[in-house]
C-alpha cells in the first residue's frame, strides 16, 4: 500500500457552497505530488453572482470568468483527474460540500467519495492555536505564498497530510486512519432527484441566490465595517443548547466544547444552535473545557500575531501556553462547517 490521494480546494463566488468560480488538485502517489490541474469557472447557472466578500479573498470577479465553462461542464474533467482517489481538502465538509452542491443546482448525478480532513488531522497530530491553512502548512513545512489560490491551496493540503502520515509512521490513507483509530469517512453518490442537501435547499429557499446576493452585500459591508472597530460589544449570549447526539462523529465540531467572541454576521443564539446541530457543546465563557474559540469582527488568523484579540482569545493563547488543546477559528472558517454564509 502506498500514501496515494488527491488533495481539493474550491474558492466559491459567494455565500453558497454551489458556486465554485475554481479549484485547484494535487495528485500525490507514494507521497510524492506527481501532477496538478486547477481552472476557473463559471458558477452553475442563477447561482453565479458574485459577492464582495469572497472576491476580495480570493481576488476572481465574473469578468474573469465570463468565458469559462459552467461548473458542471467543466466537472467530468475534474472527476477524471480524481479518478477513484481519496480526497483530502483542508476543511473536507465545505469541499466535498461544494462537488455536491454544485451538481446538485446544474441537475447533475454525484460519484461516491471517500474523502480525509487536514483541519481535524492537524487537531489530532499538532498543537497549534490555529489549524487554519497557512498555520497548518508552516508546522508542515510546505510554503504558502498566496493563500486562497486554489491550487497551492490544494499542494499545501497535500504537503500537511503528507507529514502528518510521516509522523505517524503510516504508508498509506488506511494505516493512518488505524494508527488514529478513526474510519475513513465518505460521501455518497447520488442522483438528480434524490434528497437535497440542506445547504442546496436553503440556496434555493433563498430565490436561486438573488435574495442571498442582496444578504451577501450587506454581510460584506458590516463585515467591512467592523474591522477597524473596537471589541466594545456584549453580544447576547442567549441559552447553550445540548449536543446533537445524532450528528456526524466526523464531522470537525462534533465533541467539540466551543465558545464565541466578538460580533458575529449571525446572532449568537443561531450561531450556537448551528454549532450543537453538528454534535458541539456550546458554552458561554472559556474554560478548562473549551477545545474551540470562534471570534467575529472580522478577525483572521493573522491577527493571532499581531495582538488584536478579544479578552476571550488572550484567554485561548495563555491556556494554550499551559498545554490545553485549544483552537481559534475565523467566523468565516466556522461558516464553512456548519454550511452557513
Amino acid at each position: 500500500m502506498a500514501l496515494d490521494f488527491t488533495a481539493i480546494d474550491f474558492e466559491t463566488a459567494n455565500g453558497f457552497r454551489g458556486s465554485p468560480c475554481s479549484v485547484g488538485l494535487s495528485k500525490v502517489r507514494n507521497g510524492v505530488v506527481v501532477e496538478e490541474a486547477s481552472w476557473i469557472m463559471r458558477p452553475p447557472e442563477n447561482h453565479d453572482h458574485f459577492e464582495y466578500h469572497n472576491t476580495r479573498i480570493h481576488g476572481i470577479r465574473a469578468e474573469d470568468v465570463a468565458g469559462a465553462p459552467r461548473f458542471g461542464e467543466l466537472f467530468p474533467e475534474i472527476g477524471a483527474f480524481i479518478g477513484g482517489d481519496i480526497l483530502a481538502a483542508h476543511n473536507a465538509a465545505f469541499d466535498l460540500g461544494v462537488i455536491r452542491s454544485g451538481l446538485e443546482v446544474s441537475g447533475l448525478p454525484g460519484p461516491a467519495y471517500e474523502y480525509v480532513c487536514t483541519v481535524m488531522l492537524a487537531r489530532r497530530c499538532y498543537s497549534l492555536v490555529s489549524n487554519s491553512l497557512p498555520y497548518a502548512a508552516e508546522e508542515a513545512g510546505v510554503p504558502l505564498v498566496n493563500h486562497h489560490d486554489a491550487a497551492e491551496d490544494a499542494r499545501a493540503c497535500a504537503g500537511i497530510l503528507v507529514d502528518i502520515a510521516q509522523r505517524n509512521n503510516a504508508n498509506s490513507i488506511a494505516e493512518l486512519y488505524l494508527s488514529l483509530g478513526l474510519a475513513i469517512p465518505k460521501q455518497q453518490a447520488f442522483q438528480p432527484g434524490d434528497s437535497l442537501s440542506k445547504q442546496t435547499l436553503a440556496a434555493l429557499a433563498a430565490g436561486g441566490g438573488r435574495d442571498a446576493q442582496a444578504a451577501g452585500r450587506a454581510g460584506a459591508g458590516n463585515g467591512a465595517g467592523q474591522l477597524g472597530r473596537a471589541w466594545s460589544n456584549w453580544p447576547e449570549e442567549g441559552t447553550n443548547p445540548e449536543p446533537n447526539p445524532a450528528a456526524e462523529p466526523g464531522h470537525p465540531l462534533f465533541g467539540q466544547t466551543v465558545v464565541f467572541t466578538g460580533e458575529l454576521a449571525i446572532a449568537r443564539p443561531e450561531a450556537k444552535q448551528r454549532a450543537a446541530e453538528l454534535g458541539a457543546r456550546p458554552e458561554s465563557r472559556v474554560t478548562g473545557r473549551t477545545t474551540v474559540l470562534v471570534v467575529g469582527d472580522g478577525f483572521v488568523a493573522g491577527d493571532l500575531r499581531n495582538g488584536r484579540l478579544t479578552g476571550k482569545a488572550k484567554r485561548v493563547l495563555e491556556l494554550h501556553s499551559r498545554g490545553q488543546q485549544i483552537e481559534v477559528l475565523s467566523e468565516g472558517e466556522f461558516l464553512q462547517m456548519v454550511g452557513g454564509r
